[in-house]
């Protein structure tokens, strides 16, 4: 039994890396100018760690074959220094991995979070609720005008605490439910949660990050091809989570001035 088991141990794990070798699982289409590097790093990433997982199954069925029949009476072996010395190379092994990883993928991490956006690049303020997204723009002005938590009222549809009547920079705030932009410019997205933790994933633009509660958050990015686009929160945010969704609409330059223009209007 234990070399049969040696033998199917060793068919699963060559079968696990067929899909992955022969690149059955498409990555969905890349629409931004540091998804490239994001989808060398998960290359690079299954790579490596494919690679550790196989040999260590392969391994393992060999020690099984050659041990599970072991006879009574038979030699036992030991590994040299025992179980602390397999610790401490198992820790060596494994924390190297981590860190070649940290190592290849620093420049595509570096380029998101670690280098400022350009000065031209469009602000844009996005909120997130239980269980919506809202996403806010600075009118002709160029200014944000300030949150008031304690006027937020969604049944008026001042979903930002906004307070037009006392502060000039808001009155021409534009506040909408889909986040529309500009295709081949940059976007400088401002991030804060309303309530509780959720999250910003677009998967064509290779981009999750998590709004945390208290904190105002940032990231940068340029998407390079028009369409419409799913948003999702990834973070178990209540019962409504299942549900919370916005679109990421990428537009052309024209299209993207008619539709500010056409929000301008609805104000």
């Amino acid at each position: 039994m234990g070399k049969l088991f040696a033998i199917v141990l060793s068919i699963i794990a060559l079968a696990s890396a067929y899909p992955i070798v022969t690149h059955m699982y498409v990555q969905p289409v890349d629409i931004s100018t540091h998804g490239h590097a994001i989808d060398e790093q998960l290359a690079d990433t299954m790579a490596e760690a494919g690679l550790s997982f196989v040999l260590a199954q392969l391994l393992l069925a060999l020690f099984v074959w050659k041990f599970s029949n072991r006879k009574e009476g038979a030699k036992v072996f030991h590994f040299p220094g025992g179980a602390k010395v397999m610790v401490v190379t198992a820790f060596i092994l494994v924390g190297t991995e981590v860190l070649a990883l940290g190592v290849l993928g620093q420049k595509a991490w570096a380029a998101v979070y670690f280098t400022a956006p350009n000065p031209g690049a469009l602000q844009v303020q996005a909120q997130a609720g239980q269980f919506a997204f809202y996403f806010r723009y600075p009118g002709v002005d160029g200014r944000f005008g300030d949150i008031h938590p304690d006027k937020i009222d969604e049944g008026n549809q001042n979903y930002f605490g906004l307070d037009p009547a006392n502060d000039v920079d808001s009155r021409d705030d534009i506040v909408a439910a889909e986040l529309a932009i500009p295709v081949n410019r940059e976007v400088h997205l401002l991030m804060h949660a309303k309530d509780v933790g959720h999250s910003f994933y677009v998967r064509e633009l290779r981009i999750q990050q998590d709004f945390v509660p208290g904190l105002d958050l940032s990231l940068h990015f340029t998407a390079t091809q028009t369409g419409r686009y799913e948003i999702l929160c990834t973070q178990l945010c209540g019962l409504g989570h299942y549900n919370m969704k916005a679109y990421l609409n990428v537009l052309s330059q024209e299209d993207f001035d008619k539709w500010m223009k056409q929000k301008i209007s609805e104000q």
